[in-house]
This record gives structure tokens, sequence and C-alpha cells, in this order.
């Protein structure tokens, strides 16, 4: 029998949520919290506003709704941020998940349940890897994906991540998790709401889903929703250069831009998050005009 993802214990749980919350508090008063059921539990998601133009944001492993504080107030509603079922947050798992296939589906669920078609998907970090999923396998209710600094896309994590990742898990001490964020960040942001959630997830939530891969280059050249993809010139998860050259040759339909200054945390400098607000801006405002065109939609040139 499969296992699903849980909370270590109460207690864990319940200091979870206090830092949860704090990095909720980030966030603009959401106008609706719903918890939205799905084949494989609740996924509790945040609406920002009123509009006809859906942007739907994922998360980072374990970032939570919160991680999107900084860019919420500079979007144009409707806005719906996901915390990812599966992971430590607000979602609720009941069912296993059978493969990243069924990933998708659940997330399909979840748009239906809101009533959504014409989705600008955004994913940052692992959320870019899901917003790929659902191109590949749930695509029918998306009309562009927008994916930052998208991470196991079309680069795998580079070995110094995975060596500092492991090391900070296996230790759980402040000082090593604070190197690896200031690492991975390019500053030192361990003290902020949106890093403390992450590190909090980690260390109380004992997560079972699929194993997060690169999808084959089959899959990648089979996608025929509208891509734009930021990466961050400075980010260390991954080799950015090549990952955006592989996305733009596997994907030929996809708009790929190199942020230089960039790091992983592609919103930490006021001029990148003003470029990231511009792109989700000219995605979802396209996406708005092709209400009306079915499943071959143009490029986005």
């Amino acid at each position: 029998m499969r296992k699903m993802g849980r909370f270590k214990n109460p207690e864990a749980r319940q200091r979870y949520l206090t830092v949860y919350e704090q990095a909720l508090r980030e966030c603009p008063r959401p106008d609706e919290v719903l918890d939205v059921a799905c084949r494989h539990g609740t996924t509790r998601v945040y609406r920002f506003g009123t509009g006809e133009r859906p942007v739907v944001l994922l998360p980072g492993l374990m970032a939570t709704s919160g991680c999107y504080a900084p860019l919420i107030p500079g979007l144009d509603g409707p806005v719906y941020a996901v915390d990812t079922l599966g992971e430590a947050g607000r979602s609720f798992q009941t069912r296993p998940f059978a493969d990243i296939r069924d990933r998708a589906l659940g997330l399909d669920d979840v748009l239906a349940g809101l009533g959504l078609t014409e989705v600008c998907l955004v994913g940052g970090s692992t959320g870019g890897w899901h917003a790929v999923n659902q191109a590949i396998h749930a695509p029918d209710r998306l009309a562009a994906i927008c994916l930052l600094d998208p991470t196991t896309v079309s680069a795998k994590f580079s070995a110094a991540t995975q060596l500092r990742a492991l090391t900070a898990m296996v230790l759980n001490r402040d000082r090593d998790w604070r190197r690896f964020v200031a690492w991975s960040a390019g500053e030192d942001v361990f003290d902020q709401p949106a890093a403390q959630v992450v590190v909090a997830g980690i260390r109380a939530y004992r997560a079972r889903i699929p194993l997060q891969t690169c999808p084959s280059d089959e899959a990648l050249r089979g996608i025929r929703t509208p891509v734009v993809a930021l990466f961050g010139g400075r980010s260390v998860v991954h080799d950015s250069v090549a990952a955006a050259a592989n996305l733009r040759r596997l994907v030929p339909r996809a708009e790929v831009e190199i942020l230089p200054e960039a790091g992983h945390y592609l919103y930490l400098r006021s001029a990148d998050r003003e470029r990231v607000l511009e792109v989700i801006g000219v995605v979802s405002g396209v996406a708005g005009s092709n209400r009306q065109r079915r499943s071959r939609r143009p490029p986005l040139r």
C-alpha cells in the first residue's frame, strides 16, 4: 500500500503552522480561502482579487502560498495561490499519488473545482516542474504556463545543490540551513518568513510523493501549451544557461529569457521582480485574449 505525506506528530504540525501563518501574513488579505476537493484530498487555495484572466500560482518545494507575497500585490486578479498537495501546508491528503501523471490529474481537479479555464499557470522552482507536468499530462484548462527558474525541467539539480541540501537535512541545525539558504538564494534570507516556512516544512512533514525527475525529451517536445520561462543567470541550483538552451531546443515555441543578475529566488531584487511581474502580466493578458480559441493555440511571439 502506498503511503501518504503527513506531519511527524501533532506537536510538529502545530509548530509548523505557527511559522506558516507568519509567512501567510506577508501576503495581502485574501478575498477568499478555499479548500477544494480533489481525488487525493483537499487543496488549500487563496484567491486575491477578481477579474476574467485567472493566474494560478504554484510554489516551490514546501514553500506554500506565502512564497508569492512579493508578487501578489503587483498581479491583476483573480490570482489563486495554491498550497501543493502532498507537501507541508494547509492542503490535506487522503489518497496516495500513483505517479506524476496522477499529480497532474489532481491539480486538474482543483482547477475544475474552482471553475477555471484558460489559466495562466505560474510555477517557481519546483512549482515550475508542476506547471510543465500539467502541460504534459492535463493541459486542457491551461492557456499558458510561466516558469520562474524551474527545477528538474530541462536540467538536473547541480551536484553541489544535492550535497548541500543533504548536509543541511542530516545535520538539521539552523546554522547549516542558514548556509544552504544563503548559498541557494545568493544572499542571507534565512530569517525571512518565506524561507522559514520551507525549513519548517522540511523539518515537520514527511512527504510521500512520486520522484520528481526531468521529463523526457519526447514529453517536452509534445507540449502544445504556450511556454514562457525566466531563468536566473546566477542560479546555483542548476546550470541555468544549459537549462534555458535545452528548453529552447526541446520546446521551440517557448519564449525563454535569462535574468543575468537574478539567482534562484528570482524576484529578490526589485528590478528582477518588476520584470517577473511584467512577464506574468503579458502572459496572462495573452491567455485572456485566447479565451475563445481552442486546443492548438498560436505561439506567444
